[in-house]
């Protein structure tokens, strides 16, 4: 039986979930899980709240936390194909995209840790799509494994023609950028990435210094 929460704290609650919402998007993240925390703690019996919670722990990279509010999520949720979806996170059994993606992948000789990167953004585009539905209907899989190949290969620089990608999984480029667009919109994901990128030193990195040492040289200009 599920508690009586009142009408107050109900609101409050979605009062909180929104404001979190709001840092998600600007990537504000622990602001964001401080929010869809305190939501939770006032309002227990919203499914969608444990949802949002997984999905900042997930953009955090605390998989642990992750799992444990989407755990929650699964359980107050009453929707059986999301409940389907989600419930894969908890087991090791690759699906139809992650397997066809790891033999094309390997077939192609990529480094080990670019699949794992792969299969991790597969991972956490399902989770960002929150409610959103996943076409995986007829050919895909195949689809959705040619886009996560194609886009972990431009984060890394192991850039191969779009025509070539589509047909080494037998599918349309057009899909194959497409689906792409969509990985890289529901994940924000830029050049470089560190979610995604394997590579022995991130470009990003000299970017991050050279903000830093003008954020220092500023500092001591205009310093009185």
């Amino acid at each position: 039986m599920s508690p009586t929460i009142s009408k107050e704290a109900e609101a409050k609650a979605a009062e909180l979930a929104e404001k979190g919402l709001l840092h998600y998007q600007h990537w504000e993240i622990e602001e964001a899980i401080e929010a869809f925390e305190a939501a939770v703690s006032l309002d227990g019996t919203k499914a969608d709240h444990f949802l949002h919670l997984a999905q900042a722990y997930m953009r955090l990279g605390d998989y642990e936390a992750m799992r444990k509010a989407l755990g929650q999520f699964i359980h107050l949720e009453t929707d059986p194909d999301l409940i389907d979806r989600f419930e894969a996170f908890f087991g090791s059994a690759m699906d139809a995209v992650e397997t066809r993606l790891t033999e094309v992948m390997t077939r192609h000789e990529v480094p080990l840790a670019v699949i794992g990167a792969a299969i991790q953004m597969w991972l956490e585009f399902r989770l960002a799509m929150g409610r959103k539905p996943i076409n995986m209907a007829g050919v895909k899989p195949r689809v959705w494994a040619a886009a996560l190949d194609y886009t972990v290969r431009k984060v890394n620089f192991h850039e191969v023609p779009l025509e070539k990608i589509a047909e080494w999984y037998e599918v349309s480029a057009l899909a194959v950028k497409t689906h792409s667009q969509a990985l890289v919109e529901a994940l924000d994901i830029m050049p470089c990435d560190y979610r995604y990128f394997r590579g022995p030193k991130n470009p990003l990195d000299k970017l991050v210094e050279a903000a830093t040492m003008l954020e220092e040289l500023e500092h001591r200009f205009y310093q009185t």
